[in-house]
């Protein structure tokens, strides 16, 4: 999905895709503004960070407790 951004080429504010594919003038560009991307990359990458360590978090309470009965 397209994300409204500025394509320094046009000096326009454009929807522009993942890619580079600008919706509005039909083709790629290569000097915009993918920040909102880059962001959004962030965002996704602490969400799996956060995610795999609360797995791992909890196999290590889940061994603990079969580990204190032996």
């Amino acid at each position: 999905m397209p994300k409204y951004c500025f394509n320094y080429e046009s000096g326009e504010y454009e929807w522009i895709d993942r890619n580079g594919y600008s919706w509005d003038t039909g083709e790629y560009t290569y000097n915009w503004d993918d920040s909102a991307y880059k962001r959004e990359e962030e965002e996704e990458e602490e969400e799996e960070r956060r995610r795999r360590d609360e797995e791992e978090e909890e196999e290590r309470r889940h061994r603990s407790l079969f580990d204190d009965d032996d």
